[in-house]
Parts: structure tokens; sequence; C-alpha cells
């Protein structure tokens, strides 16, 4: 069944292929903040929006949402502007979204965020990681603190979320890649990373997963084919990925 969906951050590398993947079967709609964006969203089978995470209102995120089944937060500050512009784009950008789900009237869509493995409070180390996995954790932490600081955040105020139905992707390192179709998925190593191509099928693929709601799921590459891997987690049903 055909569905609607808003993208937002929608001209990222990740958005644009999950528009290639939904947008002949479903009424796509991305959020970009600039026009001279526009004519690689047509490109990519979607219909472009201009809205701004940092100076649009929550009430305008609200109107776009409005009679919309899914949307997809997927936009960040690229490390771009230091601390203030990250604070502003991946945490306050992010609750803007989420205030203005709240603020749908009837039937809110789903929320699918892409955000980042090892989002967690420094303290406490998955039981499940190796020496090699905490060494990894401590140099993505040293090299880019303030993201993961602002990723985080926002990820623990969503959890909280109880009005709508949430589910967060959490991948590795991206690649460029080609997708391979596969990938390791739950609760996963830091490495080996993983392509765009695959991220967007897992993206693409939680649309009509509604029992994933509720759940972080980390991605890095790997052999399970994705849909079989997704399915497995969900079914599993873990959810402390805070800690």
């Amino acid at each position: 069944m055909s569905k609607k969906i808003v993208i937002v951050g929608g001209h990222g590398n990740v958005s644009l292929r999950l528009a290639r993947i939904l947008g002949p079967s479903h009424a796509v709609t991305s959020v970009i903040r600039t026009a001279a964006h526009e004519e690689d969203i047509k490109a990519a089978s979607a219909t472009p929006l201009l809205l701004s995470l940092e100076e649009s209102a929550v009430g305008d995120f609200t109107a776009a949402f409005q009679g919309v089944d899914v949307v997809y937060f997927s936009a960040g500050a690229g490390g771009n502007g230091g601390e203030e512009r990250t604070k502003s784009v991946d945490y306050e950008g992010a609750l803007k979204v989420f205030d203005a789900i709240e603020g749908v009237q009837g039937t809110r869509p789903r929320l699918i965020l892409v955000s980042a493995i090892d989002l967690r409070d420094p303290e406490k180390i998955p039981a499940h990681y190796t020496e090699e996995d905490k060494a990894m954790s401590a140099r993505i932490r040293g090299a880019i603190p303030v993201y993961m600081k602002w990723k985080y955040e926002a990820d623990k105020n969503l959890v909280k979320r109880d009005a709508f139905k949430w589910t967060i992707l959490r991948p590795g390192g991206l690649t460029n890649e080609p997708g391979t179709g596969k990938a390791s998925i739950g609760r996963t190593h830091m490495t080996p990373t993983i392509s765009r191509d695959d991220v967007a099928l897992a993206l693409a693929k939680l649309l009509d997963r509604e029992d994933g709601a509720g759940l972080a799921i980390d991605m890095v590459g790997g052999e399970t084919p994705i849909e079989a891997g997704l399915d497995a987690f969900i079914k599993k049903g873990e959810t402390d990925f805070l800690g």
C-alpha cells in the first residue's frame, strides 16, 4: 500500500538513496533548506519542501506532517559550524521534529530516526563490546565528541516520548561502496563499516515494520540479508541501548 512519507534532511547522502527506493511506489516529500537542492530531490523521485530545522517554526513542520504515515529524520550538521550548529541541528532540530509530530491532529506519523552506533552513557560500556570495540569507541569519542554528545541527548529525549511511535537505526561508519544487501544487525560490534546503500535499504525495510516501535537497532557490515536481520532483531525486542 502506498504511503505518504516525509524525509527531514532530504538532501543527505542516505536520504537521497532512500528517496530513490521509496519514491516510485510512495508519495515522498523531502525537506531541504535551500532551493539549490530542488532538482536533486526531483531526480530522486521525491517532492522538495523548503523548511529549515534552525529557522522554521515547529508549526511549519507540524503542517508538513499532517496526514503523513512515516517521517524519516536523517538530518545533521555534518560537523560544520562547531558545537553551536551541531547542537542547533542534531539536537534542537531533532526535538523540533519530535514536538511537531506531537502537534499533528488525528493519527500521528511514525518516526524513523537515523542515529549512530555507540551513542550511550560513556560510563556504561555495553557488555558485548570486545577490547577492539572499546578502542574504536574511544577513538570516535575523541575525534567527534560534540557530535556524539548532542546526538545522544536527542536520542535520550526521544526514548522518553510516548505520544507517537518511533524506531531508531544506528549505523556504524559509512562508506559510498555499492551495497551488498547484507549487514550485521542488532547488538553489533563497532566494525566493519556499512554502505550508505545498505543503510537506505534498511530504512526502506523499516517503513512497514510497525512492530519495530520503541527499538534502537545497531547496524554494521555483515553477511545477514538485511530484511532477515531486521526481522530477527525486532522479534527479540531488545530496548536497552542507552545503557
